[in-house]
């Protein structure tokens, strides 16, 4: 996470701004002498941002509890609904919130451009509140679905707004290791749901107290992000660039504004001179790199691992596991990835992970068809089928946190 000093040191010592005057003074002048001589100088606490990229990834921990909320649940809901048996309507429950994740993503950028990246947030965990209290709540099947459709609404909103808000909050040379907690985070609330589904078959009614939970931190993230700071890079674009000023130093530190601001003017510039046509994503210089992002994105997808989390309970228990004990070793699996992502990350660069990630996915699926085989028996093959799903899952998880990013 450290190695990444000098890159920040570099960034900070640029100097093209806009709104501020050309001529530097000799204060000045010895700073940047001091931050060449020493780099430690150059660098912001992390500290400052650290609680604001916190509230943040509330909501991709709220993403990860949805997408595993109706994991172990899914068959206790069914009796209680009335649907037991109809796999069209379980189909429905578990895949309704992706259907309103697709709809608030298709708006998350014009939200978080018009009304701000903390407002954004605010508005992505209404429908979580309401959604999550209507599941909570409903006596029927149609309530469900429309609960869990808000509640993808503002899963499609929160996560894409958290991985800018935290680009745009965080020093340099900690961006990488912040953007890993989004994904962390996610980890942990699909972990979280895995374990509070567990009593559900023993306690009546304990479905409904899943959904309730989930109330909780969304709740927290409307309170926590008016608290927080607004991002100076939407500021800054929306010509507020006083108040820019003044969260940058909420973030960075009094002594790393001006830089700061500086920085954000070049960028602005740049913004100007260098506009691309939509066109160019497809057929220009960026289509390239459009392919292989959409490529790794849909490879991810294909692979089947949102079965996995929707549907492991049911999986494991027909493989003769208690769904319990596989809960826990798939939320295990799922989060040593991510840290082990975080703490790689800095040191072997995303390509290197990113390949090995897929090895390791390939290695896994080896497993799989060894374990389906007629020559192995019971034993090996149960072993050698849920190894492979948790290797899959572990390397799975280190790829996510390395998916390109604009």
């Amino acid at each position: 996470m450290w190695g990444r000093e000098r890159e920040a040191n570099s960034m900070y010592k640029r100097l093209l701004p806009r709104d501020h005057t050309n001529i530097v003074d000799v204060e000045d002048n010895s700073a940047l002498v001091q931050n060449d001589q020493d780099p430690d100088a150059a660098n912001p606490s992390w500290r400052l941002s650290f609680p604001h990229v916190l509230v943040a990834t509330i909501s991709s921990f709220l993403f990860g509890y949805h997408l595993g909320v109706v994991n172990e649940p899914l068959e206790i809901i069914s009796l209680d609904l009335g649907f037991n048996g109809n796999t069209l309507a379980e189909g429905l429950v578990v895949s309704t919130c992706l259907g309103g994740a697709l709809i608030g993503s298709l708006f998350s950028g014009w939200i978080a451009d018009g009304v701000g990246r903390r407002r954004a947030f605010q508005l992505c965990a209404l429908p979580m509140v309401i959604g999550a209290s209507i599941s909570a709540t409903t006596t029927t099947l149609a309530g469900m679905l429309f609960g869990r459709f808000l509640v993808g609404m503002g899963m499609g909103v929160g996560p894409p707004v958290a991985s800018l808000y935290v680009t745009e909050v965080s020093p340099p040379f900690v961006r990488g290791t912040y953007g890993s907690f989004i994904q962390i985070a996610t980890c942990l609330g699909l972990m979280g749901a895995l374990f509070i589904g567990i009593p559900v078959r023993e306690i009546a009614g304990w479905w409904r107290i899943c959904f309730w939970v989930s109330a909780l931190p969304a709740g927290l993230l409307a309170l926590a992000m008016g608290c927080c700071a607004e991002s100076p890079h939407w500021l800054y674009k929306q010509g507020r660039s006083v108040e820019a000023e003044i969260e940058f130093q909420k973030l960075l530190g009094g002594a790393h504004v001006k830089l700061a601001m500086q920085e954000l003017s070049k960028l602005d510039r740049g913004d100007d001179t260098d506009s691309v046509k939509l066109s160019e994503l497809f057929f220009g210089r960026h289509g390239r790199v459009v392919f292989i992002g959409s490529t790794l994105f849909a490879l991810q997808q294909l692979s089947g691992i949102n079965a996995v989390f929707y549907f492991s309970s049911t999986v494991f228990k027909s493989a003769g596991v208690p769904s319990d004990q596989a809960n826990v070793f798939v939320g295990i699996a799922n989060l040593s990835g991510s840290i082990a992502a975080m703490v790689l990350m800095d040191k072997l660069g995303r390509k290197v992970l990113l390949l090995w990630s897929f090895f390791g996915m390939a290695v896994s699926m080896g497993f799989q068809v060894a374990g389906a085989s007629s020559y192995m028996s019971g034993s090996v093959a149960l072993y050698l089928s849920v190894g492979g799903m948790l290797i899959f899952i572990s390397s799975l998880s280190i790829n996510r946190d390395h998916e390109p990013t604009a």
